[in-house]
């Protein structure tokens, strides 16, 4: 397993504690003016006070702004922008120029490696990458995919485009997904447990727990309030978990 240097991981390891979720969005639709895309400046503050982060968006905006604070070369990467099933990450470049997806929105463990003409690059499937799964890094048209193996032997993939996405047009297309706000939100967590992190997701009102061990849906509940008792269990759960490590 080659892991990102440490420049890279320092920055990284600042949103170790950060969910993904898109409660924040729905939220700040109904209490913003015309522009719905917070900047890093209204982020922190948010999290800050509320312990709030974001979607995808946010967290690669947020994630990019650390990279430049640390002088770390870094552009956003993206697929279907400008829809509804738009997603944004970041690349960052190490000191030999190569590249490492840097992916907060879907709760990577760790950046990872996808230049396929490094001689430090592996095109095995890999652990310690992604909570529950196994993932294998495989070149595309214009880019490069992951694809997810899971315990129960299922699989799954992603494609990124490796272009660099203007930063202008990352905020346009921004602006674009905090103006749609999908009906069943949407939440995504990190833990560590057992000596390994697992994922635990709220998605279609419904939740379960990723592990190297399989997939654990949670018992089933009813009113909103046992969700947002269930949601800031978790929540707590993170702060927790980091805190020991």
């Amino acid at each position: 397993m080659i892991e990102a240097p440490a420049e890279i991981l320092t920055v990284w390891r600042q949103f170790d504690s950060f969910p993904m979720e898109t409660l924040t969005k729905a939220w700040y639709y109904q209490h913003s003016g015309v522009t719905k895309q917070r900047s890093v400046e209204q982020m922190v503050a948010h999290h800050s006070q509320y312990g709030i982060t974001g979607n995808c968006f946010d967290l690669a905006i947020w994630l990019l702004s650390a990279f430049d604070e640390a002088g770390i070369k870094a552009y956003p990467v993206g697929s279907n922008l400008k829809t509804k099933q738009a997603h944004a990450a970041i690349l960052a470049e190490d000191q030999y120029g190569r590249r490492f997806l840097c992916d907060l929105g879907d709760q990577w463990i760790q950046p990872i490696m996808i230049d396929f003409t490094s001689e430090a690059f592996d095109g095995n499937k890999q652990s310690g990458f992604f909570p529950g799964a196994e993932v294998q890094v495989r070149p595309s048209e214009k880019g490069f995919e992951i694809v997810y193996f899971r315990p129960n032997g299922k699989r799954s993939s992603q494609v990124y485009m490796t272009q660099p996405i203007e930063r202008e047009y990352l905020l346009e297309a921004a602006e674009y997904s905090q103006h749609h706000i999908h009906p069943e939100p949407l939440v995504e967590v990190r833990l560590q447990d057992k000596g390994e992190t697992v994922h635990w997701e709220f998605d279609n009102w419904q939740s379960f727990l990723s592990t190297n061990a399989g997939l654990y849906p949670d018992s089933p509940v009813e009113t909103l309030e046992d969700w947002i008792e269930r949601i800031h269990e978790k929540h707590i759960m993170i702060k927790n978990s980091y805190l020991r490590l």
